[in-house]
């Protein structure tokens, strides 16, 4: 589908790239020829990660819990040291199903941190450095389908999901006669180890998600990561401030993609969701 070197040379950060759809997207990045940085809360998955993808090209793994401001500036400013980035990706997030009245204030900061503040860090350390360099660069940051109409049940989800969204709105206009594109795609479900377990935990969850899209199948981690090499190419360079709806038509068919689990799960249902003590969705 794309030329070999379509991002030969390029250098890519992920976050939350260890797992999921970050991992999916730095080996196409690396097939592609990027040279790709990933980082992760979990010390020992990114590092398992870079040493199972090293075959396909130069890869590197950080540790990083982008919620925290000041690790990030010394990941980045660890980064810029050989050389400054070309891309950043936006990936990692926290998501779970849960009746919004009975989540603590940790859960909320916990999605809220990740999703919203991570994004934050990431993007202005980024963009502060390009600006000051006077060097182009790109975001491409990973949304969700009911990020601009809400969708219960994932509430904290979808309010830090929609800053996202305006955060790279609002970035598009002010950076982009400088040089910096910023993109957003929202895909539908894409099953993946970790994060597609908590969001559709249930036959009977998938079995919905399965009817309500009008292919009736899910979307791969390969073709999310084929749309997200042609959003950071050169090739998209004159595609700003967009968001790629990536989920088989699913929205047109109907918004808030898990409003309508108060019509299905039982109360026993929703103790077996609850999130155990530290554990959290992971891309």
């Amino acid at each position: 589908m794309f030329n070999s070197d379509l991002l030969k040379n390029k250098r890519i950060l992920i976050t939350g790239g260890g797992t999921g759809l970050g991992r999916g997207m730095a080996e196409r990045f690396l097939e592609l020829g990027a040279v790709v940085h990933i980082c992760g809360r979990r010390e020992q998955v990114v590092n398992q990660t870079a040493a199972e993808l090293s075959a396909k090209g130069a890869i590197r793994a950080w540790p990083c819990d982008v919620r925290d401001r000041e690790a990030v500036e010394s990941m980045i400013d660890a980064i810029w040291k050989n050389g400054p980035l070309d891309v950043l990706v936006n990936n990692a997030a926290g998501n779970f199903i849960a009746r919004t009245e009975e989540l603590s204030p940790r859960a909320w900061e916990s999605v809220m941190g990740i999703v919203l503040m991570g994004t934050l860090h990431c993007t202005t350390a980024c963009g502060q450095r390009w600006l000051k360099e006077d060097r182009r660069g790109t975001v491409l940051s990973i949304s969700a389908t009911y990020a601009p109409v809400g969708s219960a049940y994932v509430v904290p989800s979808a309010v830090a999901k929609a800053g996202v969204e305006a955060l790279m709105r609002s970035l598009a206009v002010e950076w982009g006669d400088r040089g910096i594109r910023m993109n957003a795609i929202a895909p539908g479900p894409i099953p993946t180890q970790g994060a597609f377990s908590r969001v559709v935990p249930l036959p009977q969850l998938e079995k919905l998600a399965l009817e309500r899209n009008p292919p009736h199948r899910f979307g791969t981690i390969g073709e999310l990561a084929n749309l997200a090499a042609f959003l950071v190419s050169d090739g998209s360079g004159y595609i700003n401030g967009e968001v790629i709806r990536m989920d088989g038509g699913e929205f047109l068919q109907g918004a808030g993609e898990f409003s309508n689990l108060g019509r299905i799960l039982k109360d026993e249902d929703w103790q077996a969701l609850k999130p155990k003590k530290n554990e959290g969705a992971k891309r």
